[in-house]
């Protein structure tokens, strides 16, 4: 399923020209021609030959599975985990994904896949405190309150001035529920606090998703441990994903180009760095994806 919106609709289309970040230089047609080509990604060919072997075993539960197992978050058997690519990024990443979001739609997975030491998934309810980390935690959600990523490291000072509890807040109660699992060593690890400042209060380390539909995600949204996260909006981009929303703008991302698209900003508006494909591979499954469907409706419309 797509993502509830996480680009802003009152930006206008004047930045949605172009489909995927790294493309921005392609000119309109050849984006519309195939959007995805122009990617820096690894050789998909053990896609391709897992696609002409057809299902395989998931390792892990035995399920059928195409290309990886949804539920177990692992390739399947005809698909070599060392024939697929890592991606390493710059901060780590939480995706809540809604109970009713259908596995096998939900692009959430990945992100799971191609970057393992970075991202969690949780199903909701059962999602962590983020209380106590809150000054270096944000949550990509439009709304009135939402800031763009290149605004991020001034609020995220102005959050800690406040100081990391609020008085209505008791930081120190115990969880509703207990989180499934714990990144481990997260805090230790000195390449999740990158950032070009030194002040400890504008330093993000962690960013969290909601995988959901539009529809779905008041509940997520509204839960009081996601209360006085910092919320980011991102630039309004168009969607290449298949599943689009019936009756939604666009503008609505699925959860592994939103994931794409705020890395691409964060490295640019944040990093100072220029983008050079580092974070393509995010997309290694939905841009073979989006090829076969494409190529499966042009040979149906042929017939």
């Amino acid at each position: 399923q797509v993502t509830m919106s996480l680009s802003s609709s009152t930006q206008g289309p004047k930045r949605s020209t172009e489909c995927l970040g790294s493309l921005e230089l392609q000119t309109p047609s050849s984006f519309q021609d195939n959007p995805l080509q122009q990617l820096q990604l690894a050789s998909q060919e053990v896609l391709e030959k897992a696609k002409r072997s057809g299902r395989s075993k998931c390792p892990r539960c035995s399920s059928s599975r195409m290309f990886y197992c949804y539920t177990c978050f692992v390739p399947v058997e005809t698909v070599p985990t060392k024939e697929i690519p890592t991606v390493k990024l710059p901060l780590k990443i939480d995706i809540i994904k809604h109970p009713n979001e259908t596995d096998g739609k939900s692009t959430a997975v990945h992100a799971k896949l191609l970057a393992p030491d970075d991202v969690t998934i949780y199903k909701y309810p059962c999602i962590p405190e983020y209380g106590e980390k809150r000054h270096e935690i944000a949550l990509i959600f439009p709304g009135p309150n939402s800031v763009s990523v290149k605004d991020i490291a001034f609020h995220l000072q102005k959050h800690t001035k406040k100081g990391v509890c609020n008085s209505d807040d008791d930081c120190s109660k115990e969880p509703v529920l207990k989180q499934a699992k714990i990144e481990p060593k997260e805090e230790r690890n000195p390449n999740e606090c990158i950032s070009n400042s030194r002040n400890e209060g504008t330093r993000l380390k962690k960013i969290i998703f909601i995988d959901s539909t539009w529809n779905q995600t008041n509940k997520i949204i509204t839960d009081e441990r996601l209360q006085g996260l910092l919320q980011i909006e991102l630039k309004t981009r168009k969607t290449c994903f298949w599943r689009h929303q019936k009756g939604k703008p666009d503008t609505y991302l699925s959860t592994i180009e939103a994931i794409y698209y705020f890395l691409v900003d964060y490295h640019q508006e944040i990093l100072k760095e220029n983008y050079k494909g580092q974070y393509d591979n995010l997309l290694f499954f939905f841009s073979f994806m989006y090829t076969l469907i494409k190529n499966a409706k042009c040979c149906a419309g042929k017939e």
